[in-house]
């Protein structure tokens, strides 16, 4: 159950909201049958409302929209947005609003980020609904046609109809969904195939990174917004980086939305950069993308390397094994590290007491939150 890998598939690399907004919002104004939007972030704001009228026009001219949004991430969306939705035409559903039940199942969210048009052309990546998306936070998406888009389709249609989402309409639609996606001719050949986790339920995506980090044998980049690693990816980081693979991570500076994850992410700094892992904190702004690259394998979507994403979430990302593809990551990847700062471990066994002692606050308090899972 890791996802079929698919042949015959068209993914195209959309780094910055400036490429891959325009592009979902033009799917979205060409819709003819179906829109489905899965996030977990949408807050009020320009670029919701900007969402909301494609998808009221979608609506209005006959497409069958439907919008899947996390309980507690879409929490910042005023009433009247969501009176708006449901007035013109969207079916609206909320995966696993907060209650009185566990608390295992209150941490269990849907952080996924998916849009699919018509059945045949699906955008992930770790894009949502929220104005910091049009110019605070830098993201990468990805645009993808061809055979794979089926098993984005059925992975939304199976939380669409599951017991933990809550919402009015469309509840036997999905089924005929399904199976809209079909193969065409065109397609630039590239293999591919959507990875997804649940909770403790499944985590493939987890097994997918764990062993594309252990077989890797040239590069291994991986960029992410929340590094709090679990030992077991440490330590293969630092084994790959010991047997001689390229091994670099781009994490971001002191632009970040959660300082205090940064600060108990820095705390393994020491030991990988020992190991001779390379490590680039990235300055021009916040960088929100979850990008890996192992060789000419890419995985780009919604999850991070943090306790949270690995062991409670909802994730869901695109796998691509294409050399072509593969070198459009690296040369971005380049790109970012020209725009970072190298943590040097010299230097970075110099640092002060008062960033020592932020590590150490903030990493016990994940540590406490680690063994509360």
């Amino acid at each position: 159950m890791h996802g079929i890998w698919r042949e015959g598939n068209d993914v195209e690399l959309l780094p910055e909201a400036s490429r891959f907004l325009p592009a979902m919002f033009e799917a979205i104004e060409q819709a003819r049958d179906s829109i489905l939007i899965e996030l977990y972030l949408m807050e009020s704001g320009r670029l919701a409302s900007a969402l909301i009228d494609a998808l009221v026009r979608a609506a209005e001219r006959g497409v069958a929209v439907l919008l899947l949004l996390d309980g507690y991430g879409a929490m910042g969306l005023a009433g009247h947005d969501r009176e708006r939705l449901q007035a013109g035409g969207v079916a609206l559903r909320f995966f696993n609003p907060l209650g009185l039940h566990s608390l295992a199942r209150n941490l269990t969210r849907d952080h996924r980020k998916l849009v699919v048009v018509d059945g045949r052309v699906a955008f992930t990546g770790g894009f949502g609904a929220v104005d910091e998306f049009l110019d605070a936070w830098y993201e990468v998406a990805v645009r993808i046609e061809g055979p794979v888009v089926a098993d984005w389709v059925r992975l939304f249609c199976r939380l669409w109809d599951s017991p933990l989402t809550r919402g009015e309409g469309a509840a036997g639609l999905v089924h005929g969904l399904a199976t809209a996606a079909r193969p065409a001719a065109g397609y630039r050949g590239m293999r591919g195939r959507a990875v997804w986790g649940q909770g403790y339920r499944y985590q493939a995506i987890r097994h997918s990174l764990h062993g594309r980090v252990s077989t890797a044998r040239h590069r291994l980049w991986l960029c992410t917004p929340y590094f709090v690693p679990t030992l077991t990816l440490r330590r293969r980081l630092v084994r790959a980086a010991r047997r001689g693979v390229d091994v670099r991570l781009l994490l971001p500076g002191e632009r970040h939305d959660h300082p205090g994850v940064r600060y108990a992410g820095q705390r393994f700094y020491g030991r990988l950069l020992k190991a001779g892992v390379r490590i680039f904190e990235f300055q021009p702004t916040f960088i929100h993308a979850k990008v890996s690259l192992a060789d000419d394998w890419v995985s780009l979507g919604s999850c991070n390397f943090d306790h949270w994403s690995l062991h409670w979430n909802l994730e869901a990302n695109q796998e691509v094994e294409d050399r072509r593809f593969a070198g459009e990551v690296a040369a971005l990847f380049e790109r970012h590290y020209a725009a970072s700062r190298e943590i040097e471990p010299a230097a970075w066994a110099r640092r002060s007491l008062w960033q020592r002692a932020r590590e150490w606050l903030f990493g016990t308090l994940d540590g406490v939150l680690t063994r509360l899972r």
